[in-house]
């Protein structure tokens, strides 16, 4: 094989290998640092790790069981909204991921 011929085979497969990567490994970084500051900053507004963090005190410092049952009740309500919502959020980025994945890979299969 000559030298010009070795050399653009060398360039292509160096080409792929570096698209594979910014492609996949890099986009799944962005991806993952993008949703969880969307994350961290919707725990400004749902404060999970605040409240449970204060799961078992009582609501507004009543030490009173009428403030220990209802600080325990809108609490447990609380983290379950919240889980939900992050679930959500952590389930929508992950199906995004995998319609990013499945771009090259359509347009392959549309292409032959």
């Amino acid at each position: 094989m000559s030298f010009p011929l070795l050399y653009l085979v060398n360039r292509f497969l160096f080409r792929l290998k570096e698209f594979l990567r910014h492609w996949y490994v890099n986009s799944f970084w962005i991806i993952a640092g993008r949703t969880i500051n969307f994350l961290e900053r919707l725990d400004r507004t749902l404060a999970l790790k605040i409240t449970l963090r204060n799961f078992w005190r009582p609501l507004y410092q009543d030490y009173t069981f009428v403030g220990y049952i209802l600080g325990f009740l809108f609490r447990s309500g609380r983290i379950i909204v919240a889980g939900f919502i992050y679930f959500f959020i952590a389930l929508m980025a992950f199906c995004l991921y995998i319609l990013w994945i499945a771009i090259p890979i359509y347009i392959i299969y549309r292409s032959i």
